[in-house]
């Protein structure tokens, strides 16, 4: 496999690609959360080693071609579907939209179901979500609404388009392999953006390091590299 597979440019271009696809579906945020975990955090890093191994399992992974990763995109996406929804995606509706959306190259039912396959493999068939950031930041701002009323101007919204903003770049991914910190750096950054200043009277760090016991300095940092990839590096926080 060639490194290019494995660039800054390529990667965003996939994430960027789930994401569309996932708010084209319009499936829940557990669903979109957990596939973006399932395929950024996992499968796509599990890869050059792969490669290095020079596995030949299957001709999805050999040549590598930016439509496959795509593919595995959805397939991620489909495989949180049927973990998550009562009603989960269809094969038909997820083979429909990706001819719809996948230009170069055409995927039959059998090549889909080979994907899913590959990408279980990848994965050791090993599928947890629970300690997915997304999960500890709405439980916490459920917390956070329960005891505080200020915990009600915090957006969701926001935490979302945070949780979004952070796979743009390799550098802000990185801080996916810390959930918890991430989530309550995510909830203090969403307090800080979307809180009117004068109703800044709730200890939202000292709360968040006694709720999930991370580290305050951690929350403090990630918090400003939140805040510095959404503003700007000249930003001074």
């Amino acid at each position: 496999m060639r490194n290019e597979w494995f660039s800054g440019s390529v990667r965003s271009r996939v994430l960027a690609f789930l994401i569309q696809f996932a708010d084209r579906l319009e499936v829940t945020p557990i669903v979109k959360y957990t596939s973006l975990s399932l395929f950024a955090d996992r499968f796509y890093p599990s890869l050059p080693r792969l490669m290095q191994l020079k596995y030949t399992g299957s001709w999805l992974l050999q040549p590598m071609r930016e439509s496959h990763l795509q593919l595995f995109a959805l397939i991620s996406i489909w495989i949180s579907s049927k973990m998550h929804d009562s009603c989960p995606l269809s094969l038909k509706s997820l083979k429909s939209l990706g001819d719809a959306i996948i230009n170069e190259q055409h995927f039959t039912t059998r090549d889909i179901l080979e994907a899913e396959v590959v990408f279980m493999q990848v994965l050791n068939f090993e599928i947890g979500a629970a300690n997915i950031p997304f999960v500890i930041l709405e439980e916490l701002l459920i917390q956070f609404k329960g005891i505080s009323k200020v915990g009600e101007l915090v957006s969701f919204e926001a935490c979302l388009d945070i949780m979004d903003l952070l796979y743009e770049k390799d550098e802000t991914t990185i801080l996916y392999s810390s959930p918890c910190s991430l989530a309550a750096s995510i909830l203090v950054a969403s307090y800080l953006i979307t809180v009117p200043r004068q109703k800044w009277e709730f200890p939202v760090l000292p709360w968040v390091k006694f709720v999930t016991s991370c580290n305050d300095e951690d929350i403090v940092e990630i918090v400003g590299d939140i805040l510095k990839h959404i503003f700007g590096s000249s930003l001074d926080v």
